[in-house]
């Protein structure tokens, strides 16, 4: 059982809204930074204007990670097959013979 919140979808839907409004209003603000830069020849306002629109990619990378995380899927019931079950799916690293290990099976023999 997972300790993590899932708040209702009303609410997810309301805070991504919110954090895509702050987004494009800091890429706005970066862009008039850099009208301003390159109208005056200012080299610092360019700068700004760089780390105000690298702000907005950070926050917007962190609300995509953050809204389609596994954690939240299964929180909300929409993961099908979490990768921590006992299932019988996936692969087995007993099968495997790696090159380098002493007991090394020649092909087409059985191990002992």
């Amino acid at each position: 059982m997972s300790a993590f919140f899932a708040p209702p979808a009303p609410l997810l839907s309301a805070i991504a809204l919110l954090t895509l409004t702050v987004v494009v209003g800091l890429v706005a603000w970066a862009l008039q930074l850099m009208q301003a830069a390159s109208d005056r020849r200012e080299f610092s306002l360019m700068l700004a204007g760089c780390m105000v629109c690298s702000a907005a990619v950070g926050l917007a990378t962190v609300l995509v990670l953050t809204l389609t995380s596994p954690v939240r899927l299964e929180a909300r019931g929409l993961w099908v097959n979490p990768p921590d079950s006992d299932s019988d799916s996936g692969i087995s690293l007993d099968a495997i013979v790696l090159p380098w290990d002493e007991a090394a099976v020649a092909p087409g023999s059985t191990p002992s």
